[in-house]
């Protein structure tokens, strides 16, 4: 069965995408720790990242930093945070988090209900930031 991230990618799910090539795809989080929070996702399903290839993990940090540059120039956070935590859904995704404080990568502080305006607008920011 696919992931969810394989459905989103494929469009069975919508996703408000910042950046697609043919390596990977980076969209924003609907549940998200912090206002921007950015997922970074292979489009070919593996579960752990140190399983990726070299070029692939290589490609996926290049594509986070820039997310992260972007983040920073349009929310300007105190830091860009980055996690892979794994344990969510079983196909690897970065997190990339502008965040004031550590307590912006605390999953228990995710938003479940954000302003789907303002993910509108974020996507369309960013994304014209990310071309």
């Amino acid at each position: 069965m696919p992931t969810i991230f394989t459905r989103i990618i494929n469009g069975e799910i919508p996703g408000r995408f910042v950046v697609q090539d043919d390596i990977c795809v980076a969209f924003l989080d609907v549940r998200p720790l912090a206002r921007g929070h950015v997922l970074v996702v292979p489009r070919d399903e593996v579960d752990h990242w140190v399983d990726l290839s070299p070029e692939v993990a290589s490609h996926l940090m290049v594509v986070a930093q820039r997310v992260g540059s972007a983040q920073r120039k349009l929310l300007s956070p105190a830091r860009i945070g980055m996690m892979i935590a794994g344990f969510e859904v079983p196909h690897v995704h970065v997190h990339v988090v502008p965040m004031d404080s550590m307590a912006a990568l605390d999953f228990s502080n995710a938003n479940p209900n954000p302003d789907q305006g303002d993910l509108d607008q974020l996507r369309t920011d960013l994304a014209g930031l990310l071309e």
